[in-house]
């Protein structure tokens, strides 16, 4: 299957039905008068989200849906039947743009959450409308209102509350493995992950929260690097973000520094989803058997970043510490929401936080793509590329195995 987040597709909802000129006629009746009737609605068109798909591949196939037009009006009074609305199902944390304006016309996260983005026109008024006592016999009738047309761009965005960072190799799709029933793909080599992986971390009766494995980021990654911040955008909604760092990494490069380009790149590409509350996770701390080697190079992982914040240590291979991690999230989710049913000044506070966000998210995730073809622009008119490489679409279809 493909793992598709963003469509753009055309939508046009129904016309209205045309109103008719029409008279009464019935045998003993004379002078019948106007009966025309109203032409019918057009269809609407509706957005809504639905837990029975989680990407948008279909809408890269079809791009357009037109809502049906409203019938005419009948004589004898009669309207015309109004045409039906159609709905687009899409995976809950979808959010819907309306291209032209670059307004956001609505973000779905719930399941059943529908909202109409194109209006139906009205029907057109038939002749009995325009009936008086000094025009007994109307002829005029008027057309059916056009249904609105929109081009659109579905974004979407997984709805988690914690989101998981850190560079490929890290332990983070083996970590989600640990905490829920998730299955992604785990592997002793770099970018192992390729699309986002959801979890629910089930703590206990009604106690739960869900977890984003977000594909693993690089240095350079703002600007375009690896598979650049194409699936960042994910970490968006989330309420905390849990920044692994592999101790004792396989290639012998530096934790420090490892650490450090996760936080450069987090601050170059969203300043604000760097503000986000972040845990930092030591991992793989199973490769390194001495206690006291261990202490000493957790403790200077720490003091070299300067790290004030809450620091767990954990073996995502043996599952060590990885419980500590889990109630600690669900402790602090918990008292958040609490805290967001009893203060309304901190909800409206969140939700502006979160919408400031998804601005800044949707603005540099934007900007980079342009970069991205600026560049392959200048790189074709200075060099006579080959037609594969010819294409200077960002959006790339990640194809993977599940």
């Amino acid at each position: 299957m493909r793992f598709i987040d963003e469509a753009v597709v055309t939508v046009k909802a129904g016309d209205g039905g045309n109103g008719i000129a029409s008279f009464r006629r019935e045998k003993y009746v004379p002078r019948g008068g106007p009966d025309g009737g109203d032409g019918g609605s057009g269809g609407d068109v509706y957005v809504i989200a639905s837990d029975n798909t989680n990407t948008l591949v279909d809408y890269r196939y079809t791009r357009r849906y037109d809502a049906m037009r409203g019938e005419n009006g009948h004589s004898r009074n009669c309207s015309g039947k109004g045409s039906d609305e159609i709905l687009l199902p899409v995976p809950i944390g979808t959010t819907i743009i309306d291209t032209e304006t670059d307004e956001v016309i609505g973000d779905l996260i719930e399941i059943d959450q529908k909202i109409l983005v194109a209006k139906g026109g009205d029907g057109g008024l038939g002749n009995t409308h325009f009936k008086s006592s000094t025009n007994q016999a109307p002829r005029k009738a008027t057309s059916g209102f056009e249904g609105e047309l929109k081009v659109l761009k579905f974004e979407l965005k997984v709805v988690a509350d914690v989101g998981l960072v850190g560079l490929p190799n890290a332990g983070k799709s083996t970590f989600i493995r640990q905490v829920s029933a998730a299955t992604p793909k785990v592997a002793d080599y770099p970018f192992t992950t390729l699309v986002p992986n959801l979890g629910v971390v089930d703590i206990g009766r009604h106690r739960s929260f869900v977890m984003a494995d977000i594909p693993g980021l690089i240095e350079g990654a703002s600007e375009g690097a690896g598979l650049g911040i194409r699936f960042l955008k994910h970490v968006a909604r989330t309420r905390r973000l849990l920044h692994l760092v592999d101790i004792k990494p396989i290639d012998g490069s530096d934790p420090v520094h490892n650490a450090k380009v996760i936080f450069n790149e987090l601050e170059r590409f969203s300043p604000e989803l760097a503000n986000l509350p972040q845990i930092l996770v030591l991992n793989k701390i199973d490769q390194v058997i001495d206690e006291s080697e261990l202490n000493e190079l957790c403790t200077h992982i720490v003091a070299e970043l300067g790290w004030t914040g809450i620091v767990f240590r954990t073996s995502t291979l043996t599952g060590e510490g990885v419980d500590a991690v889990k109630y600690h999230l669900m402790n602090e989710i918990e008292r958040e929401r609490e805290r967001e049913l009893e203060d309304p000044i901190f909800a409206d506070a969140q939700k502006e936080r979160f919408e400031r966000l998804e601005v800044e998210v949707r603005r540099n995730t934007e900007a980079q793509r342009e970069a991205y073809r600026a560049a392959r622009k200048a790189q074709r008119e200075g060099i006579d590329l080959d037609d594969d490489s010819d294409d200077d679409d960002h959006d790339v279809e990640v194809v993977y195995v599940p």
